[in-house]
Order: structure tokens, then C-alpha cells, then sequence
């Protein structure tokens, strides 16, 4: 399970995560800090990431391209890396069920 962190949080957040989430990166590891939305929505296409961010655009994308990838969308506001990472770990296992249903018809998961 890969999970990408895009560059509204912190790369500090990563090692945070590590506990429960095998494989975290943040925009700012793979060299993406620059990127466009568009580019980093391929990035994680290519290479079979999820992506976890603040920006509605990356809804927007899912809208219009559907999925891969599947994005996670932070709902509950501008807050410290320890409040970000312990709000993803408490949803871990909605994260996870999320990104590992093929099933599903959604192509995003809203945390608040």
C-alpha cells in the first residue's frame, strides 16, 4: 500500500506513519515539490500511490478522470503534523479498506 502526502503536509508527517502505513512519501521525497496537480496525479497513477491531501482539486480530478488513483481528502483544516498523523492513524483502517476495494464506485474518501 502506497501512500502519498502532498505538499499542503508536512514530509515530517511520514515517519509518523510508519507505524500503520508500510509505505509513505511526501511530494518533497520524490522530488514532486514543484509539480502541477496534473503531474503528481500521474505520479501516483505510474506508480500505484494514494494520494492524502487538503487540495479539492485533486477531487476535481477524480471527478472528471475517476480512479487510479484514489485520493484521500483532509476536511478538518490547517492543523499541526502530530494532529495530521494521529487523525490518519485513528482512520487507519477506513484508509486502508478504502484503498484496497476494487470494488468500489468512489474515488475519494473524506476525513473531518
Amino acid at each position: 500500500m502506497n501512500i502519498l502526502l502532498d505538499q499542503n503536509i508536512s514530509f515530517r508527517v511520514t515517519r509518523l506513519l510508519l507505524s500503520d502505513f508500510e509505505n509513505v512519501k511526501q511530494v518533497k521525497e520524490l522530488d514532486l515539490v514543484d509539480a502541477s496537480d496534473f503531474e503528481i496525479w500521474n505520479y501516483a497513477f505510474e506508480n500505484n500511490y494514494t494520494i492524502i491531501t487538503f487540495d479539492s482539486d485533486f477531487i476535481d480530478l477524480a471527478n472528471l478522470k475517476g480512479s487510479p488513483p484514489k485520493i484521500v481528502w483532509l476536511r478538518f483544516g490547517n492543523s499541526t503534523n502530530l494532529k495530521i498523523a494521529n487523525k490518519l492513524l485513528s482512520n487507519a483502517h477506513i484508509i486502508k479498506e478504502f484503498i484496497s476495494n476494487t470494488n468500489t464506485g468512489v474515488d475519494f474518501l473524506e476525513i473531518d
